[in-house]
């Protein structure tokens, strides 16, 4: 039976590894795939009186068609404003805006964007797989310390790292599985 003291590092080091995993989810939702999804445009900020506003906090976004998402603001005053931020947030996208609503074309992507995309998701993967690892190594090091320290018996230490590792190989598929859905996701045309 593993000690209470080492339970706290392994239950401490799943919460992190939990962290990574949804850090990664959130990262993955900004990514661009075969339709239109609302979350694209999540971490816009808009200059509105002076303040760098959410643009989820001025307008409602929504997905009416496949390859086109609206962007209807709260404040018709705001709709240049949320027209420039979309435009210069990076993200390739052409705003049309007719004085009343905000409608943004999906182009449909290219084979070789489609690739860096993936490229991209796999990257974000590693990153995510990483901050698994790290923190499979750090609550490691707590352990041995702890057992040192403390003087417990050896076996605990083992039994420890037993579980932290079962708790990285949990995360680490979950992180696979993501990255695949989303891989696929992006290669379906």
């Amino acid at each position: 039976m593993i000690p209470p003291a080492l339970q706290d590092i392994i239950t401490s080091a799943g919460k992190k590894m939990d962290e990574a995993v949804k850090h990664y989810r959130k990262e993955l939702s900004h990514i661009r795939a075969g339709k239109a999804q609302p979350s694209i445009l999540e971490d816009i900020k808009v200059d509105y009186y002076g303040s760098r506003t959410p643009l989820n906090q001025l307008a409602n976004v929504s997905a009416p068609e496949a390859r086109l998402l609206t962007v209807q603001p709260f404040d018709q005053s705001a709709l240049e404003d949320i027209e420039k931020a979309i435009m210069s947030a990076g993200l390739g996208l052409n705003p049309n805006n007719d004085g009343n609503i905000i409608r943004i074309p999906l182009p449909i992507l290219s084979e070789e964007r489609r690739k860096e995309l993936v490229d991209r998701v796999n990257e974000l993967g590693e990153e995510a797989r990483i901050s698994v690892r790290n923190t499979r190594r750090d609550a490691n090091n707590e352990v041995e310390k702890k057992v040192k320290n403390e003087s417990l018996p050896e076996d605990s230490l083992y039994e420890a790292e037993e579980e932290i590792q079962q708790l990285t190989d949990m995360h680490t598929e979950e992180i696979e599985e993501l990255s695949e859905k989303k891989e696929e996701e992006i290669m379906t045309v």
